[in-house]
């Protein structure tokens, strides 16, 4: 009976002890839903996150993210399920945004037309960029929020139409701040150093940090880095110089983030609030 008494007595103890999931399938987002939009989302760790037909990474802490491209018109339906098959859904459209054009005279014809050796270069610098934009890694620091990398006069914005000396390109997808060669650019958010290239061809001295799941921030036009890839780095740390190197007519910081392929309007990331 004693023995019987104490087996019991273990088993419920054992019991006790095995985690207890309770989830329940909550939709918490923060960021403009419109095109260009940055979105970060938090819910129970244990729940799946859906968007479309795409599983989101969900962290331990529950923070999950994603973002809208610059002419994105698709319906998204965002879906939550929690581990006992509760079902919370949203679903939405970017708002559709206006974009400024502007124009810039005096580029070089080596530049307008580069070469068949500069072409090859160009090649082999987007490759290394669609490489280190399939990284996804389990660091949340996009959930912490983000500020200017420069606090100057900001030049040019997110999804505008340039034309070089009329000629109609592809939109600029950064943010363009004013400075002199060797001013310094701090980190907008805390991350990883992926990748360091001091001269590519059309973006010169560039670099990329990685703030987790898929969102990246890119420096361009640099001229020097004060980190290099494999470095963790803290937000508000000086982590660049700016400079006039690449496809450039003077010098400045020309900031652009992406989560993966999807790139994304900085300014309206630096409006996101974290979720407690």
């Amino acid at each position: 009976m004693f023995k019987l008494r104490k087996l019991c007595t273990l088993l419920i103890v054992s019991l006790s002890t095995l985690p207890v999931v309770s989830a329940q399938a909550e939709i918490k987002l923060s960021g403009e839903i419109k095109q260009g939009g940055l979105i970060i989302g938090k819910t129970d760790q244990h729940n799946v996150v859906m968007l479309n037909e795409k599983q989101l990474t969900v962290s331990p802490q529950g923070d999950y993210v994603f973002a809208f491209s610059r002419d994105d018109k698709k319906k998204y339906t965002l879906t939550v399920t929690s581990p006992t098959g509760n079902i919370e859904k949203q679903t939405f459209t970017p708002a559709p945004r206006e974009y400024k054009i502007s124009r810039v005279e005096g580029i070089s014809k080596k530049i307008m037309n580069p070469n068949k050796k500069a072409n090859v270069r160009a090649k082999q610098d987007r490759a290394a960029i669609v490489k280190v934009r399939k990284i996804s890694s389990n660091l949340t620091a996009f959930s912490q929020g983000f500020v200017a990398p420069r606090n100057s006069r900001i030049t040019g914005v997110y999804g505008s139409q340039r034309f070089y000396n009329g000629v109609p390109k592809n939109p600029h997808f950064g943010v363009d701040y004013a400075g002199k060669i060797g001013a310094p650019v701090k980190a907008p958010a805390s991350g990883t150093v992926l990748l360091w290239v001091p001269d590519m061809f059309y973006s010169g001295g560039t670099l990329i940090i990685d703030h987790g799941h898929g969102i990246t921030s890119n420096f361009l036009h640099l001229s020097a880095s004060m980190v290099k890839a494999g470095d963790k780095v803290k937000q508000g740390q000086v982590i660049a110089k700016v400079g006039n190197s690449g496809r450039v007519t003077g010098p400045h910081l020309d900031w652009r983030m992406n989560w993966h392929n999807v790139r994304f309007d900085p300014q309206l990331a630096m409006k996101v609030n974290p979720i407690k």
